[in-house]
């Protein structure tokens, strides 16, 4: 195989994984990066930490339309919108809901998932074996918390989303649950349990490993913000930085929510924008969970971290400028205290460290993979919503396949730009 001169754009999740990927295959690796990789400015530094096979179901189903209004009147509701954003998002919002608007949109989208999440948890730990962080992975599971059996049931097309998938679980009685998570509200009598699932127990550690493992193997750090690219006829000459002109044979968009821009100019118009997500850390918690615990009323993961109880979730819609609006945290505290009953109600502000980020969600939601309409030295990877950290091992070798030219580990199809077009 020729070696290539490839500039990866962005150091999170799927920019370090894709950078080590190709810098193990012999690339000349370039990675173009503001910030530190893993830094508090990436969307994977502060998600809920899942890998997560099981997560095939697409955020919107048919009937989600007619909850909106009771999640916007819920001030401990997961969803938001500020309402200044509205007429700019408008177009998005309207694309997002009508892409789960009928079962068959749905089992297609879910069919995509899975080809990006099935083997996600070995993938992972195979790249974190290579970069040296395997410790940061714990398989532990994850669990599903509901109030009674019948919520459960009433989610009936994405428990079948997920057998179709080949996604195994476990029920659990509310005696099983408790045992397993004593610390978890009484409310919650029934619980599915996914032994295969697996989290990081430090996202940001995790995605500083994989990228300094690139750099072992040769690849250069490039500080600098992407702004274009120079094309001619058709074939990259270079990636235009703030720092300057960066030579490569190939690059690669992989700068989450802030991809727009770059996809333009590599001639892809992609309906792609924020999914504010703000997180909560407990440092030293009274109260927390064993396993990774989905509460499902509340769309709210409990993650045990190296740092303390991370309570992750929440979706505020509004331009990517805004500023963070911090309430969003507090409710995620107001949650935390409802579904473990043992936090004081005193924690001391120091113990709680929050955090606001941009989930980059593209309209259909599905992630955008594969060569741009402009030049196929361009590769978009990017978009990947709710599951960025899961798929960035299945991302990384998709986008290594594109680079060498050689037939895709997986059929790109469902992910390329031209869906757009």
């Amino acid at each position: 195989m020729t070696a290539l001169s490839v500039a990866v754009i962005g150091a999170g999740a799927v920019g370090a994984a894709t950078a080590l990927h190709l810098a193990r295959e012999g690339h000349r690796v370039t990675i173009i990066e503001p910030g530190e990789p893993g830094g508090e400015q990436a969307a994977s530094y502060g998600n809920a930490c899942w890998i997560s096979p099981e997560s095939v179901v697409p955020m919107v189903t048919p009937g989600v339309w007619r909850k909106v209004p009771g999640w916007l009147a819920d001030p401990l509701g997961p969803l938001t919108i500020r309402w200044g954003h509205l007429p700019a998002l408008a177009p998005w919002l309207i694309r997002f809901l009508r892409a789960g608007s009928s079962v068959a949109k749905v089992e297609r989208t879910s069919r995509a998932l899975r080809a990006l999440l099935h083997d996600a948890v070995e993938r992972h730990e195979a790249m974190a074996a290579a970069a040296g962080v395997a410790g940061l992975i714990a398989r532990k599971g994850h669990l599903y918390a509901y109030r009674d059996r019948a919520a459960f049931e009433a989610e009936s097309l994405g428990w079948r989303l997920r057998h179709e998938a080949g996604v195994r679980w476990l029920t659990l009685s509310a005696e099983e649950l408790h045992q397993r998570e004593p610390a978890l509200s009484r409310d919650y009598t029934f619980a599915v349990l996914f032994e295969d699932s697996a989290h990081i127990v430090d996202p940001g550690a995790y995605v500083a490993g994989l990228a300094a493992a690139a750099v072992s193997l040769g690849a250069l750090r490039r500080r600098g913000k992407a702004t274009g690219f120079d094309i001619k006829g058709g074939r990259l000459q270079a990636v235009l930085t703030t720092d300057g002109r960066v030579a490569a044979d190939r690059a690669v968009i992989a700068v989450g929510a802030h991809a727009k821009a770059l996809a333009a100019a590599a001639g892809d118009a992609v309906p792609i924008e924020s999914e504010r997500g703000y997180h909560i850390v407990i440092s030293t918690p009274e109260a927390t969970v064993r396993t990774p615990v989905m509460v499902a009323d509340a769309k709210a993961p409990l993650t045990p971290t190296a740092a303390g109880l991370r309570v992750a979730g929440q979706v505020e819609l509004a331009s990517i400028e805004a500023e963070p609006e911090w309430r969003r945290a507090e409710i995620l505290l107001a949650l935390a205290r409802r579904m473990l009953p043992g936090l004081p109600a005193d924690l001391p502000p120091e113990r709680v460290k929050r955090w606001m980020g941009h989930r980059p969600s593209v309209a259909d939601g599905l992630p955008v993979i594969g060569p741009a309409a402009g030049s196929a030295d361009v590769i978009h990877a990017f978009g990947h919503g709710h599951v960025g950290l899961a798929s960035s091992a299945k991302t990384a070798a998709l986008v290594a396949d594109f680079v060498a030219g050689r037939p895709p580990v997986i059929d790109p199809a469902p992910y390329a730009a031209a869906r757009f077009r």
